[in-house]
């Protein structure tokens, strides 16, 4: 019972912070050492797919959009810079991983990165509030959100949400509502591919044999449903606020997890 408990609460952990600009990996990480037990590669996985079922369903409508209307011109450059996006991250992903990189264990590069992030999110909401209100993605805000999604990779705590929805406002999609869609339709793709390619490893590895597949289902279908909730309140959310609360949210957490570092917590 403890267990499932366990389960249930890291699925409402990564559905509700996969796409709040808080950090997923970075929460997941922290409720790992405080007491929630390591769970397989293909758990973390499967909690994470659910997450983009999500966001999947939520933008359902815009997605068939572009590809059934694709020969409408503003369809098909969305479409391209979406695509575009999405490849800058994959290449520059699949580089990082070649040259041998791995994601920290430790819970003091993920602090440091909330708050660091945090501070960025305030200073550059700023920043983007100066400049006129502007809905269009331009071919420079497709390049950036690409290698903004590959550096959040790269880094637990920054945020892949919180990276590429402020890199589109600070490169000219000031618009809040229009920076964050265009963020989580790149992600989509992203995500998926991401999660297909640590599926075939473990596949591969051997390590689906010894899966709990109550325990996935279970962290599936609960990320799903509190991702679905979370995107739905967020895309209300940001039309009359700015994302501020979740920058001093980041750094009051990131505060904190350094001060009880050293303590032994």
């Amino acid at each position: 019972m403890i267990d499932l408990l366990h389960v249930i609460l890291l699925g409402i952990i990564e559905g509700i912070t996969e796409f709040l600009p808080i950090s997923s990996t970075g929460h997941l990480l922290i409720a790992e050492k405080l007491g929630l037990g390591h769970r397989s590669d293909l758990f973390n996985i499967g909690i994470q797919a659910g997450a983009i079922l999500a966001v999947t369903l939520i933008y359902w409508k815009r997605i068939w959009q572009l590809f059934t209307q694709w020969r409408e011109p503003a369809n098909r450059d969305y479409l391209l810079k979406l695509m575009v996006a999405f490849a800058i991250t994959a290449v520059l992903g699949f580089v990082a991983v070649k040259m041998g990189f791995r994601l920290p264990e430790t819970v003091t590069p993920i602090a440091w990165a909330l708050v660091i992030g945090g501070l960025w999110m305030i200073a550059a909401e700023q920043l983007a509030a100066r400049q006129p209100d502007r809905n269009e993605v331009t071919w420079k805000v497709a390049i950036l959100v690409g290698i903004a999604q590959m550096i959040a990779g790269l880094f637990p705590g920054t945020s892949r949400s919180a990276a590429t929805i402020f890199a589109a406002m600070l490169a000219g999609t000031s618009n809040r509502a229009a920076a964050t869609e265009f963020a989580f339709l790149v992600g989509i793709p992203t995500m998926y591919a991401a999660t297909g390619y640590e599926l075939l490893k473990v596949v591969k590895g051997g390590g689906a044999a010894h899966e709990d597949w109550t325990a996935l289902v279970v962290g599936f279908v609960v990320s799903a449903v509190m991702a679905f909730v979370a995107v739905k309140w967020l895309l209300g959310y940001i039309r009359t606020h700015r994302f501020t609360p979740f920058a001093i949210y980041r750094i009051v957490l990131g505060i904190a997890l350094l001060l009880l570092i050293p303590a032994g917590a």
